[in-house]
Parts: structure tokens; sequence; C-alpha cells
């Protein structure tokens, strides 16, 4: 199959890609009263091509740059969703790291088989030099190695950690993030940053995160962990999305999640 934007689509790939999104399996959907009670929320921000917005997206964050079509943001929000919603179906509770690493291992296998080129799925340990660290500066501290010569992008996705920082802990913001990032002890946690490229086209920053703690994990991004009391791996890198092989898989992922969308995404008013 054809991951790189530049790769040509061959049927054959849209077909396989679409017999993929057809046969996995997601979660139970929320009760249908559930949606239908949240459809009466003020509607969210629109997506808009010239403007620089994200979206919490389950147990992740989505940052888009200027330039990227409001096309491609929400196809680029539904992949993000339905491989965690996969990743969630096959390792439904990850109690330790391990279990972490294989929610991990599905949530890549999905975006792999629906046109993002992953290279390589290996974690990292994060070492924290002072006592005390929290999430958010160890993302800060990933995406500068990542995002150095990108000085934009970098201040981006501050911004974005910066938004959610100050919005109230009962907010729908962080009331799905936390939901979704964490269990008792553990928490798994992505951030995204997306952007045009003139040498790849469509490009995904990456960052995953998986933590162990010794105490339950509350308010993961903004908690504070003593470095002796938590185990913190990640991942980082860059990854070309097949934009083309994506735009025609776009009714078959909006089909299939069309019970969870308003569940699971909140756009974060606009940066």
């Amino acid at each position: 199959m054809a991951s790189h934007s530049g790769t040509p689509m061959t049927s054959q790939s849209v077909s396989q890609a679409r017999a993929f999104v057809d046969i996995v399996e997601l979660p139970p959907a929320p009760p249908i009263d559930f949606n239908l009670a949240k459809a009466a929320q003020p509607a969210q921000p629109a997506l808009d091509v010239a403007k620089e917005q994200a979206a919490v997206v389950g147990g992740g964050v989505i940052a888009f740059v200027k330039g990227v079509t409001a096309e491609q943001r929400a196809d680029i929000v539904n992949a993000s969703l339905l491989a965690q919603l996969a990743a969630k179906k096959r390792v439904p509770s990850a109690t330790t790291l391990a279990g972490v690493t294989a929610w991990y291992d599905s949530y890549f296998d999905v975006l792999a088989n629906i046109g993002f080129a992953i290279q390589d799925k290996g974690f990292a340990e994060y070492h924290e030099q002072s006592d005390s660290f929290q999430a958010h500066k160890a993302i800060l501290d990933v995406a500068a190695l990542l995002l150095g010569g990108a000085p934009t992008a970098l201040a981006l996705v501050k911004t974005t950690l910066e938004a959610l920082q100050t919005m109230d802990a009962s907010s729908p913001w962080i009331t799905l993030f936390d939901r979704e990032s964490q269990t008792a002890n553990t928490a798994r946690f992505q951030i995204g940053l997306v952007e045009q490229d003139a040498a790849n086209g469509l490009l995904l920053t990456l960052i995953a995160f998986g933590l162990e703690a010794r105490l339950d994990v509350t308010q993961v991004l903004f908690f504070k962990f003593r470095k002796n009391d938590v185990r913190l791996q990640h991942h980082s890198g860059k990854v070309t999305i097949n934009a083309g092989l994506l735009a025609a898989l776009r009714m078959d992922i909006a089909d299939k999640l069309v019970a969870y969308a308003h569940d699971y995404v909140k756009r974060l008013p606009d940066l």
C-alpha cells in the first residue's frame, strides 16, 4: 500500500484500506440518548485553512498549522480517533507500560493501514534531571528536539498546551482527555502537529507518551510527578500522510465513527 503523500495511489491500495476500515473492530458506541443530549450543545469552531487550530481527540491533541485544508483537518482527526478506538478495543485496559506499548502497537497499525507512513514505533525512556516534572514539560522538551528548526511549529505546540492549562478541570476538553488518556496508575497520550511541507506534502509530527506511576494518576498533563515515582517513555517522529488515500477513505471512516465523534472530539477555541 502506498503510504507516502507523494506516492501514486492505486485502486488496490484504496480497496485494501477500505476493507481494513470496514472490518476493524471498535468498542461499543456511547448510548444513543447520550448523543442526542450532546447534540443540543453549541457547535464546535469550524475548521479553517487560514487559522491555527487544535482539537482534543480522545487521549490526544492535534494542532494544525495554517495551510492545512479543512477537509484534511477533519480527515486526520477522524483517522486519529479511528486508531484510538481500535486500540481501545484490542487493549481495553493497560495497567503497565507493557500494556501501554501494546495499545500503541495497535494504534500505529491502524494509522499505517490508512495512509500514514510510520517509520519507527520504538519508545525511549524519558530522563528528567530535576526531582520533579510535569508531563507537559516533558512534551515541550521532546518537541524542542524534534522541532528545533521550526520555531513557528514549536510555538504552536506550546500555545496549544497553554490553552489547555488555562482551562477549568471540569471543562469538556479536559474531562475528555483525562477520561481517554489514563487508568488508575498508567497514562498514554499523543501530541500531533500537522502542516503542509514543501518536500513531503502533508506531514504529521507525532509525539506519543506512555507513563506508569506508583500512585494514581490525575490531571495527567499538568500533574506534578516526583521522578522516582514514575516511568515515562516516549516516541517521536515525523510521519508523511498519503492525503489522497485518506481523502478516498473519508466517507468510510466518517460513517464508521458517526456514533462516536460527538463524544470523543472537542475542537479547542481558535489559537
